[in-house]
């Protein structure tokens, strides 16, 4: 559109001494409206940002398991948005507020992860022949304490997060209005992501799957040669940042990615059930080591590392469904082949959308 707009009349310069000149009038640049693509994925992040504060209450009572569950999750779907939106993070203020979603994610997990044991073994406990009985008792009692202190240290660190501060700043950012094809005016001024034309966001979306994808193939063929927990744990967080990445690309209804989901989440419950147990083992390993449990419950330790070697075989099964699904399926060969179709010609898998 043009920046200057003049008069009925004829164009005579500004400076004419012609009393009865007509000057130009100029008129402001008009505002560009975001792009509606870019203000559908700032809306999915103003959502998630709006679902994660609204924890926040529950969380800090700290008897909702679900709340502090679902804040974590949170998290981890506005910050893959917040990936998609500024890849590069070059601004301060966007890497500052995205390591304090990441802190606030970290300072749960082993509250979490305590949880997630309590629940498993309350569920043995709730069977009426409960096989080692003494052993899953001892067991609740650790994880209970344990617990307890966890959350304690979880909320001193979340106090240093300020999440109050965290949402207003980051909720003032997103909500920036026309600033689709504008420079932002400080360094500490965010604009809104700077695409010119709509033809540019299946690129930048395709761009972005790329990294997330190539990250998980990686880790993948890393775990189908070394098996250790610890590889298989990236592959894990791996599965979670792609799946949370592909379900912006569902909002926009891209054929295939409907099916790409129910694979992910079907992956991620195997990996799911096989990090519990992994993590229900280290924190049983943690319990027997200590020298005075030890000393006075000799015997009842001895139970409890029966627990761990049943644990182990039950992990050895989800492994297994892990691998199975990630080896050459059907399924796998075409979750492939949908991703190397999207990156391929982004454009024409947007525009059958």
């Amino acid at each position: 559109m043009d920046e200057w707009k003049q008069t009925a009349g004829p164009e005579i310069p500004e400076n004419s001494s012609d009393p009865g000149s007509v000057a130009p009038v100029r008129e402001e640049p008009a505002r560009t409206e975001p792009l509606k693509e870019w203000s559908k994925v700032r809306e999915l992040a103003l959502r998630q940002l709006d679902r994660f504060i609204s924890l926040e209450p529950k969380v800090l009572r700290g008897d909702d398991a679900d709340a502090i569950h679902d804040i974590r999750v949170a998290s981890r779907r506005l910050q893959q948005v917040l990936d998609l939106l500024y890849p590069d993070a070059r601004q301060k203020e966007v890497r500052r507020l995205r390591r304090r979603i990441r802190r606030c994610r970290r300072a749960l997990g082993e509250v979490r992860n305590c949880d997630v044991m309590l629940d498993a073994v309350n569920q043995s406990l709730a069977r009426k022949r409960a096989a080692r009985r003494e052993a899953w008792t001892a067991v609740r009692h650790y994880l209970l304490e344990r617990r307890a202190g966890s959350f304690q240290q979880a909320m001193r660190k979340l106090s240093k997060v300020n999440l109050a501060v965290l949402y207003v700043r980051l909720k003032d950012l997103l909500a920036t209005e026309g600033a689709a094809a504008e420079p932002a005016p400080s360094p500490e001024v965010m604009a809104f992501p700077d695409q010119p034309t709509s033809d540019q966001f299946p690129q930048r979306l395709a761009q972005s799957l790329e990294g997330v994808w190539e990250a998980f193939q990686k880790q993948v063929a890393e775990s189908q040669r070394d098996a250790r927990g610890s590889v298989i744990h990236t592959v894990r967080i791996a599965a979670k940042r792609l799946r949370y990445l592909i379900e912006v690309i569902h909002e926009f209804e891209v054929t295939g990615s409907a099916e790409a989901l129910t694979w992910l989440r079907g992956l991620q419950q195997h990996l799911g059930d096989w990090h519990d147990l992994e993590v229900l083992e280290q924190m049983v390993v943690d319990m027997v080591a200590r020298p005075a449990f030890l000393r006075e419950h000799l015997e009842l330790a001895m139970e409890v590392q029966k627990l761990i070697l049943r644990g182990r075989v039950e992990k050895k099964d989800f492994e297994g469904k892990y691998f199975a699904m990630t080896r050459d399926t059907p399924e796998w060969q075409g979750l492939k082949d949908w991703v190397a179709h999207l990156l391929e010609s982004p454009s024409a898998a947007f525009a059958r959308a």
